[in-house]
């Protein structure tokens, strides 16, 4: 399991997306997001930086946590 902060999110909606973008390079990858405390857990074989990338694409920021 890999956590991020994530910047930027504010509704349903940027959830959707980037729960979507992550989906689009790993369909399998389970994606849980705290929109209101800017967290996001993401459990997939993709390395953490594909992953702040495609959040990056969709016009949010992620860093990764420990």
């Amino acid at each position: 399991m890999q956590r991020f902060d994530v910047k930027g999110m504010t509704c349903g909606h940027c959830v959707r997306a980037v729960t979507e973008a992550i989906k689009q390079l790993d369909d399998d990858a389970e994606v849980d997001i705290d929109l209101a405390a800017g967290k996001m857990t993401v459990v997939s074989e993709l390395p953490a930086t594909e992953i702040i990338k495609a959040v990056y694409n969709e016009g949010y920021e992620a860093y990764e946590t420990k």
